[in-house]
């Protein structure tokens, strides 16, 4: 089923996630399959589950659509349950990055060009990854969603006031997008 996204304003947006439940399999198993329908639909790297309006500890990435810029994307999809950072570099990269919750607007943000990451995949079985150029850009963007935090934040402060009218009025939902969306 294909969900609403959330956009820039709503409060789940900016509440730390709880920890999923690893056993309630079914819960779990419809609300992945739910947010892979809506991150195709959005055609998106990338969907954490408060950008669908619940404030669970789940995030899916998929680098496949990248594949044509980023070759080793070509297979890199992930299902991350309970994603916990456990390593990250001291070298960074900066990047532009967007998000579906903030549509239209681009920033560059520094992060860690690697990390490792320990997490539950969508078979429920434990797993501790490295992840390192996009795939870490990826996976980190949406790791800040499940704290409550979104790439405008890390931006730099003059940038920040630059992009901020437009801030607005997505929190408005004056915003338009080829996706369903909620404030």
């Amino acid at each position: 089923m294909k969900l609403p996204i959330y956009l820039y304003g709503a409060e789940v947006l900016r509440e730390p996630s709880a920890e999923a439940d690893i056993n309630d399999r079914e819960a779990l198993t419809a609300l992945i399959a739910d947010m892979k329908d809506t991150l195709k639909v959005a055609d998106g790297c990338g969907l954490a589950a408060p950008q669908v309006g619940v404030g669970l500890r789940v995030l899916i990435v998929d680098g496949t659509g990248m594949a044509d810029v980023y070759s080793y994307l070509k297979d890199f999809r992930r299902t991350m349950i309970n994603p916990v950072l456990v390593e990250e570099s001291q070298a960074t990269c900066e990047y532009s990055e967007g998000c579906l919750s903030v549509p239209g607007i681009y920033a560059d943000v520094r992060r860690p060009s690697r990390i490792k990451v320990e997490y539950y995949n969508e078979d429920f079985e434990k797993v501790t990854e490295e992840f390192d150029k996009f795939a870490c850009r990826m996976v980190q963007h949406e790791m800040d969603h499940l704290d409550g935090n979104l790439f405008v934040d890390r931006v730099a402060p003059i940038r920040r006031k630059m992009m901020s009218k437009k801030l607005q009025n997505i929190s408005r939902g004056k915003v338009s997008t080829h996706y369903k969306t909620k404030n």
